[in-house]
């Protein structure tokens, strides 16, 4: 087990060292100068270019020369995005804290989950906290159900299918038809409550950030011991995920758009 992980860190340095060398250079190079550049006999650089390729991460020419392939654009664009959002959350995010008194959180999808890419804590001894690249499946998490009322029901019933929706509490919804109720509800008012659905004593409210293409691209939360979450945040929190979205060129339907474009939570308006 020991040398099959060895061997496995080992592929995984290769092909660092290949695509490191491909990016290095302005042009496509032969496969007799990656290997030199690398240090890689021919035949092994062969083998893991051409599993690079068939994922998508390498391209190669009728006469045999690599470049970088179109997937590693994608993500790299990915990434520049989720630097973006994080850039442009934070100051939202830590006067909404102030506001609310309790733990804020950004969340994006990745395949069936949902991850926290950035959060902001209070110094209360009693709160909430998220740890940074922590998952949780879609269904217990308020992020994760606004990504599920996004996709639609058809969609959430493929989602309960593939997962079995899986419990992380007694309070976690393992029923496919009120999951459906659920996401039908959040479509229709915007946004999405967890109570204690991933943990207990835990409650959540979350709201949706989208780009300027109309894209849901994450998810802004608070977080708070259940016993002091209130209704009365849901405005700020949908005020916030505005502000948000708007700095991410998102402009919503005509009268929204123009309270957008008043900024709808200026920090002056904190009180």
């Amino acid at each position: 087990m020991a040398a099959k992980a060895t061997s496995s860190i080992q592929v995984i340095a290769r092909v660092s060292r290949l695509l490191d060398s491909l990016a290095a250079h302005d042009g496509p190079l032969n496969l007799k100068a990656l290997a030199d550049a690398t240090g890689l006999h021919p035949s092994t650089a062969f083998r893991i270019l051409a599993s690079l390729i068939e994922h998508g991460f390498v391209e190669r020419s009728t006469a045999g020369h690599y470049w970088l392939g179109a997937k590693l654009l994608r993500l790299g664009n990915r990434v520049r995005g989720q630097l973006d959002l994080r850039r442009e959350a934070r100051s939202v995010m830590e006067r909404l804290r102030d506001r609310t008194g309790e733990a804020v959180n950004l969340s994006v999808r990745e395949g069936d989950e949902v991850v926290y890419v950035e959060r902001v804590t209070t110094p209360r001894i009693m709160r909430v906290e998220q740890v940074i690249g922590g998952r949780a499946p879609l269904h217990v998490t308020a992020a994760g159900k606004l990504f599920l009322a996004d996709d639609g029901v058809e969609a959430c019933r493929d989602y309960i299918e593939r997962t079995g929706l899986p419990a992380r509490t007694p309070y976690s919804i393992a029923d496919p038809d009120r999951l459906c109720q659920s996401v039908r509800d959040i479509s229709h008012q915007g946004f999405a409550l967890d109570d204690q659905e991933a943990e207990l004593g835990v409650g959540c409210i979350g709201t949706p950030i989208r780009d300027a293409s109309g894209r849901l691209v994450a998810g802004l939360s608070v977080s708070a011991p259940i016993e002091r979450r209130r209704d009365a945040w849901i405005p700020w929190v949908l005020q916030a995920a505005a502000e948000i979205s708007a700095r991410l060129g998102h402009c919503p339907p005509p009268v929204a758009c123009i309270e957008a474009g008043q900024t709808l939570f200026q920090a002056s308006s904190l009180g």
